[in-house]
């Protein structure tokens, strides 16, 4: 029915009508207009071309304070007209932010909390618009985190509470609106979402558990939201999160990892909690999965691990790298993390634990730069890892397990020669310096290695028989002029040790 009504004409003179006085009229018009615009796309660009979003969005402004229950059932309406005239489609969505009815309708949520059929309304207009980007500033002028966690502790039923998550959830994408989340009380809804949820097996509660814990992580991707909630560490949101981790429930040892490796992008964090044991904590967590086999829950706990290792993103303090090499220090030389790292270098079967676990050994060596850590590796069988992990398909890893296997070679070469050997080291630097597709700094890494071998009398000779020579000396002429100027330092190494 709806093209026949846009083909008849009648969309212009329908808007026209939007100019009445008559309540009625303006209701029985609001409901016809927002029809033709359910799922049609004639029908939407009929209103777009008369005009009738800008007349309805004005007619929502300035009605909207009002509490006559005869305006609060035309203002459902209207709400819902410009939600069918929006829906799925980006440009009328962009074209009713760029007329303002965010801050109209965030308005209509504070005035009109107690009708229901409106703030439903208002909620599935959110939901669509908050997923555009150009609606979050916006967003972030309005005092909509107050109200939606004023509106969240209201509700009791599980269908309204998804409603409201699924507005927080795109919301909370943004810095500023995370910070003003935190501040409006959303961690403290949510810590109690999980409360009552955790030892529930109904549907709805598992789903609004996940819900609940995903968007807590969420907030904490955010510096100073993060921060926030930290405390000093005597932050009780931050102490709840960390009871997450030794639950019985993956959901929420999973959230509880996530959130740890979120705390620990900043450097003062991390030595806080290595120094509150927290690591003893993800231990147990990893040793639990290795048997439950939980490969997401792993995966995070080696993530968090990882980030307690290595120096923050953040610029908190200027002895803040020593908080770090403090961390990879402890790591390091905790045989049993190292040993269990060594086994999740052989798990074949989970790509992802296996790439996280080679990473984290090689960032303890890396970060910390230290003998002891270097000596705990290559006692717990880390060495050929490191090795393999030079060959990986991802450069990165590439790089980082030969900067991590130069500190070996530097720090501890008589213990580790037996290994290098084992291992094929040499085999491997010289196809890595041959293979044309081997990036700059992975010919630059490999040559380092290969001068900091020379003093070892049988990998010394295996660099003899390989022939490294020509090798290196046809990358003089390489385009990198680091790469370059290593080679010729590489050669005379090579040349003066022949």
């Amino acid at each position: 029915m709806r093209s026949p009504c846009v083909e008849a004409g009648l969309i212009p003179p329908l808007v026209q009508l939007l100019n009445s006085n008559d309540q009625e009229i303006l209701l029985q018009t609001g409901r016809a207009l927002g029809n033709i615009c359910y799922d049609s796309h004639e029908g939407r660009s009929a209103v777009d071309a008369a005009g009738g979003a800008q007349i309805v969005a004005e007619h929502i402004k300035s009605l909207a304070e009002s509490t006559d229950p005869a305006t609060g059932k035309l203002l459902t309406v209207f709400c819902g007209m410009l939600m069918n005239y929006s829906n799925d489609n980006d440009s009328l969505q962009a074209q009713l932010i760029i007329m303002g009815v965010i801050p109209t309708l965030v308005r209509l949520l504070g005035v009109h909390s107690q009708n229901t059929a409106l703030t439903e309304m208002c909620l599935i207009a959110f939901g669509n618009l908050a997923e555009l980007e150009s609606s979050k500033e916006q967003f972030a002028s309005t005092n909509i985190a107050e109200e939606l966690v004023r509106l969240f502790r209201k509700q009791v039923e599980h269908e309204k509470k998804e409603m409201i998550f699924e507005v927080l959830a795109p919301l909370a994408e943004n810095d500023v609106i995370k910070l003003q989340l935190v501040d409006a009380g959303l961690v403290e809804c949510l810590l109690e979402v999980v409360a009552q949820t955790v030892d529930s097996d109904r549907d709805e509660d598992v789903a609004q558990l996940k819900t609940a814990s995903d968007l807590m992580v969420l907030l904490l991707l955010g510096d100073e939201s993060m921060q926030k909630l930290f405390e000093g560490g005597k932050g009780s949101v931050f102490q709840r999160v960390l009871s997450w981790v030794p639950s019985n429930n993956h959901q929420l040892q999973l959230a509880g990892a996530l959130a740890i490796a979120n705390f620990a992008r900043n450097d003062g964090n991390c030595i806080h909690m290595v120094d509150t044991g927290i690591v003893q904590k993800l231990l147990e967590l990893l040793d639990r999965h290795v048997e439950e086999g939980n490969v997401t829950v792993q995966h995070a706990a080696l993530s968090a691990l990882r980030n307690l290792a290595i120096p923050g993103q953040s610029q908190t303090a200027p002895s803040s790298s020593l908080f770090s090499t403090d961390a990879a220090e402890q790591l390091g030389t905790n045989a049993k993390l190292v040993e269990r790292l060594v086994e999740w270098c052989e798990a074949k079967d989970h790509a992802g634990v296996m790439g996280e676990s080679n990473r984290l050994l090689s960032a303890l060596i890396r970060h910390s730069k230290s003998k002891d850590v270097v000596q705990t590796v290559i006692q717990g069988g880390g060495v050929k890892h490191l090795v393999t992990m030079a060959t990986s398909e991802h450069m990165i890893m590439q790089n980082e397990a030969l900067v991590a296997l130069g500190l070996i070679a530097a720090l501890n070469l008589d213990c580790t020669e037996k290994d290098f050997v084992a291992a094929n080291l040499v085999q491997v630097l010289h196809k890595l310096l041959k293979d044309e597709h081997s990036a700059p700094e992975i010919k630059y890494n490999s040559m380092i290695l290969i001068c900091s071998i020379m003093g070892s009398e049988p990998l010394h000779k295996e660099v003899q028989s390989l022939a490294f020579i020509d090798v290196v000396s046809s990358l003089r002429s390489h385009e990198n002029k680091t790469v370059a100027h290593q080679a010729s330092l590489t050669e005379q190494r090579l040349t003066a040790q022949s």
